[in-house]
């Protein structure tokens, strides 16, 4: 039935999106882009979109429409991009650990914990010419990455303390599908668990899983702090979004079009970016202040000891993500001050 759906979409989205169709009849009509993401409106990955379609709208003076489905209402995270590879949907904004499972596993170097010891070493990353050279290989998958969008690093949560690395130990904890994540929940012990983002608030509900790593954000817009009574914050790793679509349709815009709606997105990306550590200030206070969740705020030892624990992780994933990647960003940060 799934295989059904994202045919019959694709086939409209082919036809939106077939390079003679265009010439002819976006001479005349709205061009649609459909912007669909699996996380809630609130978010700062929700507002970027929401300020995107209100930017490309007006730069475009209405020649394009941006029709926004957040929460997952038109796909899955599972189901995503391959819809987008269809034609189906024609702009995502998935979290880079998506890609590995596409065959763009050097995505997977950002799973990696603690790789980014400041927000400055991340922008390093994502603004220079990693972050560029990394999008190049998506090309070869039908996809363009027109910006990456920033959500924070993670904590881990649980129905029990986590001070102690071995505090995870035998714990099921949910997981996006990575390699490295896997690796990361296996190095502490946990039974890692993939599932859809939209459905892990009913899994920690019923205990299906134990508990899971977010960003405040996510987790605050999911309520998972209502079905967590431990978070301590390790802000072990990173969550971030690639904006993408589908390579076909966006080469096959009018060139002014492009143009503008490149415009919009880079506009829109530095709004989420800059809202994006405030949006998470502000979900982590809404959490604390509803009593559900005892939030645990690391000591420098514990930090360390973290960080001792999940290292071995970076070693082991040379050989898929590339010991030159892994390198570079070391690079990245002792240039900004910072010993890995």
């Amino acid at each position: 039935m799934k295989l059904v759906k994202l045919l019959c979409a694709a086939a409209v989205g082919c036809m939106m999106s077939a390079p003679m169709a265009i010439s002819t009849a976006w001479a005349q009509d709205q061009i649609v882009i459909k912007f669909s993401h699996v996380v809630a409106p609130e978010t700062p990955k929700g507002k970027g979109a929401e300020k995107f379609k209100e930017l490309a709208e007006k730069l475009t003076a209405g020649k394009v429409k941006i029709e926004v489905y957040p929460n997952s209402q038109l796909y899955k995270d599972k189901e995503e991009l391959e819809a987008l590879q269809l034609g189906a949907v024609q702009m995502l904004a998935p979290s880079l650990a998506k890609f590995g499972p596409l065959g763009a596993k050097e995505f997977e170097v950002f799973d990696l914990p603690y790789i980014f010891p400041s927000k400055e070493v991340l922008q390093r990353v994502t603004k220079g010419e990693i972050g560029k050279s990394l999008f190049k290989k998506l090309e070869s998958k039908g996809i363009i990455g027109l910006a990456y969008w920033d959500n924070g690093f993670k904590i881990m949560s649980a129905n029990k303390p986590l001070i102690k690395p071995e505090d995870v130990k035998g714990l099921k904890m949910r997981i996006q599908s990575s390699k490295v994540l896997d690796a990361q929940m296996r190095a502490l012990g946990a039974l890692p668990q993939v599932m859809a983002f939209s459905e892990v608030y009913q899994a920690l509900q019923t205990g299906v899983v134990d508990g899971t790593e977010n960003p405040p954000s996510n987790m605050y817009t999911q309520k998972m702090h209502e079905v967590q009574k431990n978070a301590t914050l390790t802000d072990h790793g990173y969550l971030g979004y690639a904006v993408i679509v589908n390579k076909k349709f966006w080469e096959g815009l009018p060139a002014d079009v492009r143009g503008k709606l490149e415009e919009a997105m880079k506009e829109a990306t530095d709004y989420a970016n800059d809202i994006a550590q405030n949006e998470n200030d502000v979900a982590l206070a809404q959490m604390k202040a509803s009593g559900k969740t005892e939030f645990h705020t690391q000591t420098k030892e514990e930090r360390e000891a973290w960080i001792k624990a999940l290292k071995p992780v970076h070693k082991d994933a040379e050989s898929r993500v590339g010991k030159d990647l892994i390198e570079a960003i070391y690079k990245e940060s002792a240039a900004a001050g910072f010993k890995m």
